[in-house]
């Protein structure tokens, strides 16, 4: 079985090219941001970071998730910021091939997005936080970067032909 997770900081469309990665796939997806306690949802709609600690049994829940997917016999599309490698390395721990597809765009364009969006809980105030946090991907994980300077489905088109998974 195959994995996705996309990752990236807040606001570089990581549901939406997931969502249609997964559909033009015809892969099972998920939405990171579900797997998260109430507690950290409550702490970064307050402007709170997460610390290490809080994001432990949320990434665990997510590889959870993956590995019972592959267990099933099903390809998986996901999405989680996965800022730093060791997050990374978690949920690269499930079964199958997991593979990252890694959003990454202008700060100020992000936070154009993050300030247009209506019903999310995490606000602009937090990017910063985000952005001092990641670690982009290395050459030795397995995965792709790609800017999300385009429309969605150019950036889902550019993981799908970066990843080798583009259909004639």
């Amino acid at each position: 079985m195959q994995h996705l997770v996309v990752i990236g900081v807040t606001g570089t469309g990581k549901t939406t090219v997931a969502r249609l990665l997964a559909d033009r796939l015809g892969w099972a997806f998920a939405e990171g941001d579900d797997f998260h306690p109430p507690a950290n949802v409550a702490a970064m709609a307050a402007g709170t970071p997460l610390t290490d600690e809080d994001r432990a049994p949320w990434l665990r829940t997510i590889r959870d998730w993956v590995a019972e997917q592959d267990t099933a016999g099903v390809s998986t599309v996901v999405t989680c910021s996965a800022l730093r490698r060791r997050y990374r390395e978690v949920l690269a721990s499930a079964p199958g091939d997991v593979r990252f597809v890694h959003l990454t765009g202008d700060p100020a364009l992000v936070g154009e997005r993050m300030a247009a969006r209506v019903d999310h809980f995490m606000p602009v105030a937090l990017l910063p936080s985000q952005l001092a946090t990641l670690e982009p991907l290395e050459a030795d994980e397995p995965g792709v970067t790609v800017p999300v300077t385009g429309a969605p489905h150019d950036v889902a088109q550019a993981a799908l032909t970066a990843l080798g998974l583009a259909r004639g």
